[in-house]
């Protein structure tokens, strides 16, 4: 009795809780603390393997940004490089090569004015390549100021509601004031004249969202540039623009090849985006770069000994793995410019059917759609249905083994309750066939019903922003 109940404790199966037993060791598995003896290997792996059983299928998580799928090829390249540490540029020269190729190659298809002097590095994810965008604008604003003779200890930054929680960190980590434009059911995103409304002498820059988390749409960048221009002409404040391209970097250069939200627009300084979202890795590689190299400041380069010379690093982490930044140059090999293409036409193609479907089941309705943006989009509940809302679909999806999040939108939207559906390379034509069919089902049943759904109010949500 006291071994079967250890073992339903622990989470084994009945197999692996012989071979333990065998081994003397079940009762000496403890959760939170170091066991007196360790397990065979094969035991732990078996262990280990169960326990994750019970995580949701990656490849039907409709809710992550983060990639999910690689090339078998890839993974064997993943797998040779995970004892690399990238910052060990004297050990590992080839990879630190790779870094810069990399580097290069987003350059040129950021249209960086001279791609070979544009300057940047590799980052666990967007959200530390928001960090070093962020406190260079800082850092360059605050030089600025003091060579002036002028006060430079009250930062601002401008940003919509929008923007991902690495930037109200930014703002917290490196006593930044946000000054935040709310967004507004009609507008999902930055409003231009909004943000230009926040704008004074003490504002570093203004944050464009190249792909919004909450719907898939693009910011205005073009437009955010205009409207600055305006205002250096009529306030003389000169005022940068970083582009949180997070997603959108590796989209819109193929998708939409003449939006302009890139280098090609001079107000925008820097870029940042994952390579583990569109990109097209496994987590967790980022990238962040800056339009010449003037732009970042010398204090903020470390340099380290490389093969006889000096090489700057640049990231607010030191040891991290080299596999991730080898897997973006396969990707980069592999696929080139026309296999991106190709698969972000096909993720947009899926994204596209699958909105369709759902707009054509009368009481849901399309909030944003994916066609000329993300392969995102969101949906919301028509007002008139009391008895169900989408808190209660997702968690009917959910038991199909769909992980599609359901939230309600900050500040002046907070109202308003979306489902957000994510397409990523992995999921397939065939599986929006599915997951459509799965939708309809629920509704089908919702819509049957007697009586209400329980309040979601008396369950946690199933999102956090």
């Amino acid at each position: 009795m006291e071994i079967r109940r250890r073992s339903e404790t622990i989470g084994l199966n009945p197999a692996l809780s012989a071979r333990l037993a065998q081994a003397g060791l079940l009762a000496e598995i403890p959760r939170d603390r170091l066991a007196p003896q360790g397990l065979d290997a094969d035991l732990a792996y078996q262990l280990v393997h169960d326990h994750l059983m019970l995580d949701g299928n990656a490849r039907l998580n409709l809710a992550t940004f983060v990639g999910t799928w690689m090339e078998p090829q890839a993974r064997r390249l993943l797998e040779e490089c995970a004892d690399k540490n990238i910052i060990d540029k004297d050990e590992y020269p080839q990879t630190a090569e790779i870094e810069e190729r990399c580097l290069h190659i987003l350059a040129d298809l950021w249209h960086a004015p001279d791609p070979g002097r544009a300057v940047g590095t590799s980052t666990t994810g967007s959200s530390e390549g928001c960090m070093l965008g962020g406190l260079v604008l800082k850092w360059n604003w605050r030089q600025r100021r003091l060579a002036a003779g002028l006060d430079g200890s009250r930062p601002n930054l401008v940003m919509g509601t929008n923007t991902q929680i690495c930037w109200e960190k930014f703002c917290v980590y490196f006593d930044v004031e946000p000054r935040l434009v709310p967004i507004k059911p009609e507008r999902l995103q930055l409003g231009v004249p909004e943000a230009i409304a926040q704008c004074d002498a003490n504002t570093i820059g203004v944050v464009g969202i190249l792909g919004s988390t909450f719907d898939g749409s693009y910011e205005p960048i073009a437009e955010l540039q205009q409207a600055l221009d305006a205002l250096q002409q009529s306030r003389g404040l000169d005022i940068p623009i970083h582009v949180d391209a997070a997603s959108g970097g590796f989209v819109a250069p193929f998708n939409s090849p003449d939006l302009l939200w890139d280098f090609r627009l001079p107000r925008v300084q820097s870029i940042n985006s994952s390579g583990h979202k569109y990109g097209g890795v496994l987590p967790g590689v980022g990238w962040v770069l800056w339009r010449d190299d003037a732009l970042l400041p010398e204090p903020l380069r470390f340099n380290v000994n490389y093969l006889g010379g000096e090489m700057p690093t640049i990231g607010m982490n030191f040891s991290r793995p080299g596999a991730q930044i080898v897997g973006q140059y396969f990707n980069f090999l592999h696929l080139g410019r026309e296999g991106y293409q190709l698969r972000m036409a096909a993720l947009e193609a899926i994204a596209t059917h699958l909105a369709d479907g759902i707009a054509a089941l009368p009481p849901l309705r399309l909030v944003s759609h994916p066609r000329g943006q993300l392969p995102v989009f969101a949906v919301a509940l028509d007002p008139a249905v009391t008895r169900w809302d989408v808190f209660h679909l997702s968690d009917k999806l959910r038991e199909r083994g769909w992980l599609v999040p359901a939230y309600t939108l900050p500040a002046d939207c907070q109202a308003m309750a979306v489902l957000r559906f994510v397409v990523r390379a992995g999921f397939n034509r065939d599986m929006a066939d599915e997951l459509l069919h799965d939708i309809e089902r629920a509704v089908h049943w919702f819509q049957s019903l007697d009586g209400p759904m329980p309040s979601p109010l008396e369950r946690e949500p199933s999102f956090h922003h």
